[in-house]
């Protein structure tokens, strides 16, 4: 693969993931959005998704990474690093441009996101199925991962166990010959990230990819959103330096037990 097929393939590929995992969270988390309120696992499901489109699309170009901590955990394995930084710059760009994509596309709902008091001022009447009527909805959670219990400490052993959950797995299917060969193994990936979800999410949010969550908090520090909040930037580090201890850990093990 030549650095411009990687380059370009994990662009394209990232961008459609954070697409529809940002999306997902837009959905559910916005007012005036048809699936207001839906819940964790249609967020989990629409992340998982991400995955399957994103990794399917970018697999002949690139095969598909999306991710660094997978790219530094393949690295790790098999102790070839000459293109990790095309794979990382180009995932860093995927993320943002597929946040800017994501916030296009609920554009409305983002300049909608006003207090009580503006909607009135503005005729802007009734309000979506469990909306929060006092206030603006926050947004970085659209965008980034937010801790449901600030502890760095805690916070970062999630982050690290989790992206082994993810990337030990995505070496391991390497072996299994039939998932390569029957073009399935992408879709083995993205049911283990919405495993990952569903039963390791809770505490973090699960970023398990540090451009995932810091190329979109970077796009969320600068777009015009109403009453957006913080970005967040205290907390910024740990999904991403979590998910590469992860990534690095689980190249270790695979190398050590494979």
């Amino acid at each position: 693969m030549s650095n411009g097929d990687i380059f370009v393939g994990e662009v394209i590929g990232t961008a459609i993931l954070i697409l529809f995992g940002a999306g997902v969270c837009a959905a559910v988390t916005l007012r005036y959005s048809k699936a207001r309120a839906s819940g964790w696992i249609v967020i989990a499901f629409g992340w998982g998704f991400g995955v399957l489109a994103g990794a399917y699309t970018a697999a002949p170009l690139s095969g598909g990474h999306l991710n660094p901590a997978v790219t530094i955990g393949i690295a790790v394995d098999t102790g070839k690093w000459d293109k990790v930084w095309v794979y990382l710059c180009g995932q860093m760009v995927g993320a943002m441009l597929g946040a800017v994509l994501a916030y296009l596309v609920y554009l409305a709902q983002f300049n909608a996101n006003v207090s009580a008091g503006a909607k009135s001022a503005e005729g802007v009447e009734g309000a979506a199925a469990g909306a929060d009527e006092d206030g603006p909805t926050p947004t970085l959670g659209i965008f980034s991962t937010i801790p449901e219990i600030r502890n760095p400490v805690a916070n970062l052993i999630t982050e690290i166990i989790a992206t082994i959950g993810l990337v030990l797995p995505v070496l391991a299917f390497g072996l299994t010959k039939g998932l390569g060969t029957s073009g399935t193994q992408v879709l083995v990936v993205a049911l283990v990230v919405v495993g990952i979800g569903l039963s390791l999410g809770g505490p973090t949010g699960y970023a398990i990819n540090p451009a995932r969550d810091l190329g979109p908090r970077i796009v969320h520090q600068f777009l015009p959103i109403p009453n957006k909040g913080t970005s967040d930037w205290g907390y910024a580090l740990i999904p991403v330096v979590g998910p590469l201890i992860g990534g690095a850990l689980a190249g270790v093990i695979y190398n050590a037990a494979f």
